[in-house]
Order: C-alpha cells, then structure tokens, then sequence
C-alpha cells in the first residue's frame, strides 16, 4: 500500500483546495491529510482564518477524499509524521516547489500544480472589506493603523484627532461626525474622560466599536454602553490587547485547569516612565494616567481568575500633581473569599513589570513585561518538574485583537476574550479610584 501524506490550512474550503486532494489521492491508496494547528498557523503568520480548526477538519472529511485526518502542530512534524506513519510520498501545492526538497531524505517529494485564480487569501480579500476609523492622538493610533496592514477584510480609512495630523499616508477629518460618515466601526483612543461620549455617540450611529480600556469611568455608564450595543446588535469590544495573545491565552487556561493547584493570589506590576512628568504633570499627554494608562491590563487577570465579586479592595497612591488629576503610582490589594491579588502601575516610578500566580502545588512565572509575553513558566517545588511555554507574538496582540473584532462584527456575536462583567468591573474601579474610596495618599 502506497501512503501519500499532504498539509495545508484549508480555511474556507474552496475549489482549487479539492483538485489538490484529489491530486494527491490519486498518487497512491492511502492519503493522510494535515491540517494546521491555530497556533501553529499563528507561527507562520497566518492569522486571519476565518474558520475555526475543527470547521476545517470538518471540511477536509466532508470530501471524502482523506483515509486520516491529523493535526500539524509544530515546526519539523512533517518528518516526524512521514516516519510515523510510514509515509512513502509527500506532496504539496506548486508554489512551494523546493521548499520541501529536504524530505527526499525520508521519502518522495511531489510537487502538484495549483487550480489557478482560487485561493483562500482572494475569497477572503473578495469579502467586503469593514471599514475602520480611528479617534485619538496617540502612539497606539499609529500601531493600531499599521496591524490593520496585516489583516485580510480591514481597512482603517480615517483619522479624527481633534485638528492634529501625524501623517500624509491617513485621511484626517474635520469633525468626529465626518469621521463616522465614512466607517463601519472605530477604534478609540481618545483621553480617557472622553470615551463614555465618543463610544455612546458611535453605538448610536450604528457602529462597531472597539474603544481602549477603560471603555468608560463609571461602571454604571459602562452598562449602558453595552446595553445599546446588545440592543442594537452591534459589536462593543474592550482592547486590552494582552486578552488576544496566545502566550496569554494558554497561562490562564493552564492557571484556571489547576496544573498549579488551587490558586491563592495573583500579583502583577506594570511601569514606564516612557512620559517624563515633572511636578505638575504638565508633561504626561493626553491625561492618561497610570491607573487609565496600566490598570486595565492589570486587572484583567485577577478578574479572570478570581472574578469581580470581591470582597474588599483598597488603593496606595502618590499623586504628581495637585489637582490630584495624575497618579504617579498606585496599588490597589484586593481581598476575596478564598484568595488575593495586587497591582502595581506607574507611570512616574519604575519597578520589575512580572506576573506571578500563586497555588498550593505551584505557581506560574511570567517575566516582564509580562503584558506582551510570549513566554511564561509554570515552577515547582522540585525545579525537575518546571515547564517552560513559549508562543508566538506578532503586533504586541494588537493584530489579534484586530482580527477577533472583525470576526465579532461579521459573525455577529460578542467576543469571549473579555466579558462585559469584566470592562464594567474595570469602569468601576476608576470609579472608585476617582473618588478615592478608601485610598491611602502617600
């Protein structure tokens, strides 16, 4: 028996991706069809697919073409499975030829013409596109512009930064209003104090948005923002880009499935002194402070892990300015039923920017800045049985969570990464802090 083995994503499963099966079957008696792995096809930079893993194995074996099915997970499998399973031919799309020469080593490589003018790539780029504008002035505006480059089916179209321009390459509007006449959806960025009016004013226009944390500074306004957007079937996301990141992703999955045993405390910290202030803050820009500039990331896993009913809280802070308007650092301890957790953020003092989750059989290590890890380590007590994880990153996560807003508006659903309890909770606690509830000033 003549075993032929053959790989590929398979995302929107179309024409041209069947005549290569069928290609490939024809090669020998028995094909075996890898399928990519997310993560794996995040390594390769393919981010943008628009059906999940098993949507895809599920369109491989509707074909009937493949005798097994298996998933491609890592860099080098391809030997591992030729070997494995006995394979005596492999075989690939033309547009990769010499590519796979290396395997002549293992066994028969054969290289198969392409169906030409079909590809997932130009059904995807066929879609509509979904038009993005951008409010605020700044630097995660100019980031944010360069990712949407990076994925297929978004298109950031213009800029309103209240009269400012940064660059030839963006349309910049007049008015916020100019702005939403040309968009489906907006990515704010704007100062803090003003995200409750320009995320309510874009909901009611009918559009998309995806506002940065917090998305408001009352937790009361926070639900009504997300009470229209359900209302009104739109997409609200909270762009903590830390939440899209596999690296982050896989920690709380492993922290919250118990490899370290029951969780006791979590304790992050999160500097820059990227902004220089002096005694009255007049140099911090747009206002964002260090609980509106570090907090939300923050407190995103403590929330995650523990939840947002807690039963005390309290803040430390040293203020820069008399107005009390910027601080310069804060902590905020938590207190819950059976944990605690802490914070520390800053933008006028520097410190070791590292996460630790604590449990009773272990804990989880993840190294500064732990907001943009690809790499984090689960540690025991026997250093023998230490784990290390390491993740691709591309754009800091801001691509991934460009391409999982997207799929939020054209499925319609809302996006799972960050609930609407959570944003809502993180609106409360500037609240709080605002008000300085129970808040010590050093």
């Amino acid at each position: 028996m003549v075993k032929v083995i053959t790989y590929g994503t398979y995302d929107l499963l179309h024409y041209g991706h069947i005549r290569l099966l069928e290609r490939a079957k024809a090669l020998g008696d028995y094909l075996i069809v890898g399928v990519t792995s997310d993560d794996y096809d995040k390594t390769r930079g393919k981010i943008n697919n628009q059906q999940t893993l098993m949507e895809r194995i599920a369109g491989v074996k509707a074909t009937g073409l493949a005798d097994e099915i298996i998933i491609e997970e890592y860099e080098g499998q391809k030997i591992d499975d030729i070997q494995r399973y006995g394979v005596d031919i492999f075989t690939v799309g033309s547009d990769w030829e010499g590519k796979f020469d290396y395997l002549n080593e293992y066994c028969k490589v054969v290289y198969l013409p392409r169906t030409e003018g079909v590809s997932s790539t130009e059904i995807r780029a066929e879609k509509r596109k979904l038009k993005v504008g951008v409010v605020g002035t700044t630097d995660f505006q100019k980031k944010f512009i360069q990712e949407t480059k990076f994925v297929n089916g978004v298109d950031a179209v213009g800029v309103y930064a209240g009269g400012k321009k940064f660059s030839d390459d963006m349309v910049y509007t007049d008015t916020y209003d100019e702005l939403l006449d040309m968009v489906d959806a907006v990515y704010i960025v704007s100062d803090p104090e003003r995200h409750y009016e320009d995320v309510k004013k874009a909901l009611l226009r009918n559009k998309h948005v995806l506002c940065e944390s917090p998305v408001a500074l009352k937790r009361s306004e926070a639900e009504e923002l997300y009470s229209i957007a359900e209302e009104r079937k739109l997409t609200l996301m909270d762009a903590i880009k830390t939440a899209y990141s596999t690296a982050y992703e896989r920690l709380m999955l492993l922290a919250k499935g118990g490899r370290i045993g029951k969780i006791v405390s979590v304790d992050n910290v999160s500097t820059s002194l990227r902004e220089k202030l002096n005694e009255e803050g007049t140099d911090l820009t747009n206002k964002w402070s260090s609980m509106c500039g570090w907090a939300p990331a923050a407190l995103l896993p403590i929330f995650q892990i523990f939840g947002t009913d807690y039963a005390d809280k309290s803040f430390v802070t040293r203020f820069i300015d008399k107005e009390k308007a910027i601080d310069a650092f804060t902590k905020i301890d938590f207190i819950y039923e059976n944990g605690m957790a802490s914070v520390k953020v800053g933008k006028g003092a520097k410190s070791e920017g590292e996460m630790v989750i604590t449990g009773t059989k272990g804990y989880i290590y993840v190294p500064a800045p732990w907001w943009k890890t690809d790499y984090f380590e689960i540690r025991y007590e026997d250093p023998q049985d230490n784990k290390r994880f390491f993740y691709q990153l591309d754009g800091e996560g801001i691509r991934y969570m460009i391409v999982t807003f997207a799929k939020s508006v054209e499925d319609h659903r809302l996006p799972g990464y960050i609930s609407k309890d959570v944003s809502c909770a993180i609106a409360g606690i500037m609240e709080d802090f605002i008000a300085g509830k129970n808040m010590t000033e050093i």
